[in-house]
């Protein structure tokens, strides 16, 4: 009987050290000792990268801002990973590459974006290289190709 108990002790304490919570962090943010060593108007891309490095992401349209984010996780056994923290530090250049502003962002700043489930409702028509050669003779200006030689 004693033996018994004692596995069914060991049982439950098993399962409930495997269930435990595992945190990861993930991505790089800058110390910010380091963020305000970054001078607005005067530090350019260069010396930011030197002072706190690469960033984790960059503008997608004219490079004009970098991002360095990091998130920490949590997972808990067989539930789905939970974000409890996550930091985004922005970090804006004018047309010069000189530091324009800092931002800092935080997970409660984030906003939950729907996304559209919009579907095209016909069919688009596959044009050939052939078909579109043969649909444009009747679109030539004859008058127009003559005159122009």
């Amino acid at each position: 009987m004693l033996i018994r108990s004692v596995l069914n002790v060991l049982i439950v304490l098993g399962l409930c050290v495997s269930c435990s919570s595992v945190i990861r962090n993930h991505g790089h943010i800058p110390l910010p000792s380091d963020l305000e060593k970054i001078k607005i108007g005067l530090d350019n891309k260069q010396s930011v990268q030197k002072l706190i490095g690469q960033p984790t992401t960059s503008g997608v349209l004219k490079n004009r801002s970098w991002y360095y984010v990091g998130s920490t996780v949590r997972h808990y056994g067989w539930k789905e990973p939970e974000e409890i923290n996550r930091m985004v530090i922005s970090i804006s250049f004018n047309k010069a590459d000189v530091v324009e502003n800092i931002q800092r962002f935080s997970l409660s700043d984030g906003k939950d974006i729907k996304i559209s489930s919009r579907m095209t409702k016909k069919k688009i028509k596959d044009n050939t290289f052939i078909r579109q050669l043969l649909g444009n003779f009747g679109r030539i200006d004859l008058p127009s190709v003559i005159n122009d030689n």
